[in-house]
């Protein structure tokens, strides 16, 4: 008796989450519609010095294992971002009034929680829409934060930022807000950040808002650890993407090959994550017709973190028209948190 009581209140339960939830999975209509999938691999191997985006990090394993990345006592910038949260979300809350969120690199949804307690708290809670580029953890916190907030709708987008902001459903709310928390910015260089405020401001209306997280410059002694930590967990993150490429494109990357090698560049002021080639080697992508030849001693840049200058990113952020309205750090001065709001330029 106590079973079936058990089984019909699990039924009902994800009926309720099933009227709540939609994912749209950009990344799979991608991949039937055209045939360049692949091609920013192509480019990044044939090139010197070989590099790959950041965005093959994130299949399923590699979003469960960022997810320790962040859990790690080297690893300043969650634990710091969130506690510059949970003094300002309820700020944020009031100035931006009743709005919907979307968030770009949601993985967990984690963070999202405390700016979803402080819209619930002034009955403000709507429709989130999370974006992230692994189907599997969209779906699993999506579903998870609909268990814990009746009220809210979830409208997931499984695809990149770029495909996503092109394809965000019309508004539930008079307002909407983008954020982009937890320091994805200084992956991209610094021409890409324009391209990216651009796609920013096409995806808001005047008066809407964007909520970013940037990692300031700081001493290498506290960064270079952050991205070497002693438990292996970020090589084991960035090994994976050579994995998710054998995975994705039929390849024969020997990973015991090759090794996770991370230091600080001072004079551009920013991480630099490699995979190093402990040998010479050659390596077959077979769906994308593509063989590429190693030397020992070899890099592939997998993704670069740019620290930034606070004063620095606000004017670049006016100058796109995203105009910040206000602007948190911690005491250390380690991490800001940045409320814009578009404004016509």
């Amino acid at each position: 008796m106590t079973i079936s009581k058990a089984v019909t209140s699990k039924v009902t339960s994800l009926k309720s989450i099933e009227e709540r939830l939609q994912i749209q999975r950009l990344i799979e209509a991608t991949r039937v519609v055209t045939s360049t999938a692949g091609s920013d691999v192509v480019k990044g191997l044939t090139q010197i010095p070989k590099s790959l985006p950041p965005y093959y990090f994130y299949d399923d394993q590699g979003s469960d294992l960022f997810e320790e990345i962040c859990e790690l006592p080297e690893y300043y910038v969650t634990r710091t971002e969130t506690a510059i949260l949970e003094q300002c979300a309820g700020e944020i809350a009031k100035l931006t009034g009743k709005c919907e969120l979307v968030e770009l690199g949601s993985g967990s949804s984690t963070k999202t929680r405390i700016l979803l307690d402080a819209y619930q708290k002034l009955g403000y809670l709507q429709r989130y829409l999370p974006i992230d580029v692994s189907a599997g953890m969209l779906e699993n916190s999506a579903r998870k934060l609909l268990r814990d907030y009746p009220g809210l709708l979830v409208y997931a987008l499984a695809g990149t930022y770029e495909m996503a902001l092109a394809q965000l459903p019309p508004k539930h709310s008079p307002s909407r807000m983008i954020g982009f928390i937890g320091s994805s910015l200084g992956n991209l260089k610094p021409e890409e950040c324009d391209a990216f405020f651009l796609q920013i401001t096409n995806a808001l209306q005047v008066g809407e808002y964007f909520l970013l997280g940037v990692d300031l410059q700081k001493p290498k002694e506290i960064l270079e650890p952050a991205y070497n930590d002693r438990q292996g967990v970020t090589a084991a993150f960035n090994i994976n993407m050579l994995e998710h490429l054998n995975r994705r494109f039929e390849g024969d990357f020997d990973t015991t090959q090759f090794e996770h090698w991370a230091f600080y560049n001072e004079t551009a002021h920013q991480i630099e994550m490699h995979l190093r080639s402990l040998r010479s080697q050659t390596v077959h992508l077979k769906s994308l017709n593509l063989t590429v030849n190693f030397a020992p001693g070899e890099t592939i840049l997998t993704e670069i973190s740019r620290k930034f200058n606070l004063e620095s990113i606000q004017q670049q952020l006016k100058t796109q028209g995203l105009v910040p309205i206000q602007t948190w750090t911690d005491s250390n001065q380690w991490f800001g948190l940045l409320l814009c709001q578009l404004q016509s330029v």
